[in-house]
């Protein structure tokens, strides 16, 4: 039995990075609480990612099989879920809150009589048991949950709440589990993609951000030259891609996407709460405007109140001269 069961998400055994973080998360919570935790990876067949998996601090990897489970479906994640819960009884079920555990997550927790604490920032362990900070009102409010009735509790934590490279090292046993699925009510297509491949901005390790202070879409240039000198990517607030100066999956904030980079460059950007939700929990947060009370400088780890238009130049000079 195990006391905490994580979710490992992946397509075709390449791991969504996010489901390291989950892991951090779980570890986390098991050593507050005393608590085993075991990784889950549902597969339709043998399994690449579940060696990799190992290599971590967990009591085993169940690697959950079934041929229906090769392509990812609600109605046959569900299944597989609900029959390892069953057979594990585990106190707590713990996951990255992407659009994939949106999706299959409430299906089980429904089930099985249980609710789902969503898309949690942190938790504290207050005697033992564990309080739950989820951000609401568009990121305005933070709300402390508590789970209550009877295990297992499911828990998932935002996309940055924990970072992946927390995740313990350690050694884990592999066993593989025949789950049964039932009838899959749905006939998945390929997944939609764009002409233009787009950027999965929670995969990057440096961001360089736009906002209004960009004042056109040929000052783009000026950002775009830190990003290339820094090896990073190009992403923007809402405003940007609303005047579609950049296209919309370079968004960030609560309409777009949430990333928690190691490093994060805001150029113009005043910091409104939309975009801060989808920021703040960067390792590193830089920024640089002209306002000195702009609500940016709040989260900020380092500040320039100043205009980027002098400021980038100077700092592409600077990061030049460094890797010459």
């Amino acid at each position: 039995m195990s006391n905490i069961l994580v979710f490992i998400e992946h397509t075709n055994c390449v791991l969504n990075k996010t489901s390291l973080e989950a892991v951090a998360a779980a570890q986390s919570i098991g050593k507050d609480l005393g608590l085993k935790v075991s990784a889950v990876i549902p597969c339709g067949g043998e399994c690449s990612l579940a060696a990799t998996i190992a290599e971590y601090d967990l009591e085993k990897v169940i690697v959950a099989k079934n041929e229906k489970l090769g392509i990812y479906t609600p109605d046959g994640y569900a299944d597989a879920w609900e029959d390892i819960v069953k057979r594990e009884n585990p106190q707590y079920v713990v996951m990255a809150h992407t659009y994939q555990v949106r999706d299959f997550a409430p299906k089980v927790a429904a089930r099985l009589g249980r609710e789902v604490v969503g898309d949690c920032i942190r938790y504290k362990s207050e005697g033992g048991q564990l309080v739950f900070t989820r951000r609401i009102f568009l990121g305005k409010l933070d709300a402390d949950v508590t789970v209550g009735g009877d295990a297992p509790y499911f828990v998932t934590f935002q996309s940055g709440a924990f970072r992946a490279d927390a995740a313990a090292k350690g050694g884990a046993s592999v066993e593989t589990v025949d789950v049964t699925v039932g009838d899959i009510r749905m006939q998945p297509e390929e997944p939609f993609q764009e002409a233009k491949a787009s950027v999965d901005l929670t995969k990057s390790e440096v961001i360089v951000a736009v906002g209004r202070g960009i004042k056109s879409q040929e000052n783009l240039a000026v950002a775009q030259n830190l990003a290339d000198a820094l090896g990073a990517d190009l992403a923007a607030s809402r405003p940007i891609c609303d005047a579609e100066w950049l296209p919309i999956d370079r968004q960030i904030g609560s309409s777009g996407q949430t990333v928690a980079p190691k490093l994060y460059i805001a150029l113009g950007i005043s910091g409104a709460i939309q975009h801060i939700v989808g920021m703040k929990n960067s390792g590193t947060i830089v920024a640089i405007n002209k306002d000195a009370e702009a609500p940016i400088f709040d989260i900020a780890d380092y500040g320039i109140v100043g205009d980027l238009f002098e400021a980038v130049p100077t700092l592409v000079e600077e990061i030049k001269k460094a890797k010459a």
